[in-house]
């Protein structure tokens, strides 16, 4: 054991930061500009304005959203269910890429799914995802009010 730590030890450097761990049941669900529910543990703020959006977006049967765009990359991984997006079909163990900037075909689950989000500064186009005002709401946005190019 003391063999395995003194070379943990020798990885870590002084300023290095300790993993952060969080679990989605110590959180209530928010609502997203959709009317989604979501958790998303991590998310940018002023005192970590680079921290990722990383977090759960719980799709009840019957909803979805609209066709849209984002400047950040981000990353997505079904946990649960099943949902039409664009012309394909994403169930379970599907993982989707998106590059920035990006597009994001109308998404729409009948029977209801869970996706996992993991949005982040776009490597190319510095667009930072985005979290206050659009993760946190009170209540959703209406159609009309959606700002579909971010």
């Amino acid at each position: 054991m003391s063999d395995k730590k003194s070379t943990a030890e020798s990885l870590v450097a002084s300023g290095d930061s300790r993993p952060e761990i969080k679990h989605l049941d110590d959180m209530d669900w928010e609502m997203n500009r959709f009317g989604l529910q979501c958790k998303f543990p991590f998310h940018p703020n002023p005192a970590r304005p680079t921290e990722p959006n990383a977090g759960v977006i719980k799709f009840e049967p019957g909803s979805g959203f609209v066709l849209h765009r984002h400047d950040f990359a981000q990353v997505w991984y079904v946990i649960e269910g099943e949902c039409r997006y664009g012309d394909d079909t994403l169930r379970a163990g599907s993982v989707v890429f998106h590059p920035d900037p990006h597009f994001e075909h109308e998404l729409y689950t009948e029977n209801g799914c869970s996706i996992v989000f993991l949005q982040y500064p776009g490597p190319t186009t510095g667009g930072k995802p985005l979290y206050d005002g659009r993760m946190n709401l009170e209540k959703a946005e209406k159609p009309e009010e959606f700002d579909l190019r971010v």
